[in-house]
C-alpha cells in the first residue's frame, strides 16, 4: 500500500508538473510572425549582409562626401586633363581615379555624384510606393466601379514606355533638378507597385481574420491599416526594393542622355557621357563613375533578392 500510495502521489506531481514544462516548451518555440521570421532568415543569409554593407556605405557616402575626399568636384584644372593617368596608389587622394577632359577630379565626382543617384532612386522609389500602394490598396479592397477605373488607369500608364516617357516629360523642362527627375520618373513608375498590391489585397481580404474583424463590427480603416494592409506588404515591399536600383540606372541612362541632371549637378550619367567620348584612349574616365553605378545597382537588386527569399516561405 505505501508503494502504491507513493505511485499516485508521484503521478499526481508529475502530472502537475507536466503541463509547466509543456508551457516552458511551448513558450520556447512560440512561432514568430512573418516578419520575424523573415528577419530571422535574413540574418543568415550573406547576401543581405553584404549588399547591407555596401548600401550603408553608399549611404554615408552620399550624407557625408567631404569625410572621403577633400578635393572640389566642380574645380576644373586644364593642366592635367586626361594626360595625368590614374595614380592607384595615392588612394582617396584627388588623382587616384585621374581626371575628366575638364581637369575635374574623377574620384571627388564619383563621391558626390552618389548623392544625387541615392536622392533619386530613394525618393521616386518613395513615391511610387505611396502612390502605387494606395491605389492597389483601394482597388483591391473596394472592387467595383473603383476598381475598373483604377485598372484602366493603368493599364493606360502601362503602355507608355518607361524612358520614352520620362524623356518626353523631362524635355518639357528647362532646369532639371533632382525633384524633377523624382516627380517625373514616379508619375511614370507607380504602376507595377499597384498591381502588385491589389493583387496582394485581394488575397488578404478574404482571409478569415478579416472576416472575423468585420464581424466584430471593425471599420473599414480599421480592417484596411490593422488587418489588411499589413499582411499584404511584403510582395510590395519585395518590388520596391528591386526596382530601386533600377530607377538609378534610369536616371545615369536620362543623364546620359543629356535629358535627365544636368550642371551644375552631378550626376554618374553625365560623366559617363563625358567619359564616353574618350573611351578609346582614356577608358579610365568611363570606367571608374560606370563601375560606381553598377555597384550600387548591384547591391540594391542583391537587397531585393535576399527580402524576396526570406518573405516567400516557398523559396526557402
Amino acid at each position: 500500500m505505501p508503494d502504491a500510495t507513493k505511485t499516485q502521489t508521484e503521478a499526481v506531481v508529475d502530472a502537475t508538473a507536466a503541463p509547466s514544462a509543456a508551457d516552458g516548451h511551448k513558450e520556447q518555440g512560440k512561432p514568430r510572425s512573418l516578419w520575424g521570421d523573415a528577419w530571422f532568415d535574413l540574418r543568415h543569409r550573406p547576401m543581405f549582409w553584404i549588399s547591407s554593407i555596401l548600401l550603408l556605405l553608399l549611404l554615408v557616402i552620399a550624407a557625408f562626401p567631404g569625410l572621403f575626399t577633400g578635393a572640389d568636384p566642380r574645380n576644373g584644372d586644364l593642366t592635367n586633363h586626361f594626360l595625368t593617368k590614374p595614380d592607384l596608389g595615392h588612394f582617396f587622394q584627388a588623382d587616384w581615379f585621374g581626371y575628366d577632359g575638364q581637369g575635374r577630379s574623377i574620384y571627388a565626382r564619383v563621391i558626390y555624384g552618389t548623392r544625387a543617384s541615392i536622392l533619386v532612386g530613394v525618393g521616386v522609389t518613395a513615391a511610387v510606393t505611396l502612390v502605387g500602394g494606395l491605389l492597389g490598396m483601394l482597388a483591391g479592397y473596394f472592387g467595383g466601379w473603383l476598381d475598373s477605373v483604377i485598372s484602366r488607369i493603368t493599364d493606360i500608364f502601362f503602355g507608355i514606355p518607361f524612358l520614352l516617357g520620362a524623356m518626353v516629360v523631362l524635355n518639357a523642362f528647362t532646369d532639371r533638378k533632382v525633384y524633377v527627375v523624382i516627380l517625373a520618373l514616379a508619375f511614370l513608375g507607380w504602376t507595377s507597385i499597384c498591381r502588385v498590391m491589389r493583387a496582394s489585397v485581394i488575397t488578404a481580404k478574404q482571409a478569415d481574420y478579416v472576416t472575423a474583424a468585420r464581424a466584430l463590427g471593425a471599420g473599414t480603416p480599421r480592417i484596411l491599416f490593422r488587418h489588411v494592409l499589413p499582411n499584404a506588404l511584403a510582395p510590395t515591399i519585395v518590388v520596391a526594393t528591386i526596382a530601386l536600383g533600377g530607377y538609378i540606372s534610369a536616371e545615369a541612362t536620362l543623364s546620359f542622355l543629356g535629358l535627365g541632371l544636368a550642371d551644375p549637378t552631378i550626376s554618374w550619367g553625365i560623366d559617363i557621357a563625358e567619359g564616353s567620348q574618350a573611351i578609346r584612349d582614356n577608358p579610365h574616365a568611363l570606367l571608374f563613375p560606370a563601375g560606381m553605378l553598377s555597384l550600387t545597382v548591384f547591391a540594391f537588386i542583391m537587397l531585393g533578392d535576399a527580402v524576396r527569399d526570406a518573405l516567400d516561405p516557398k523559396l526557402r
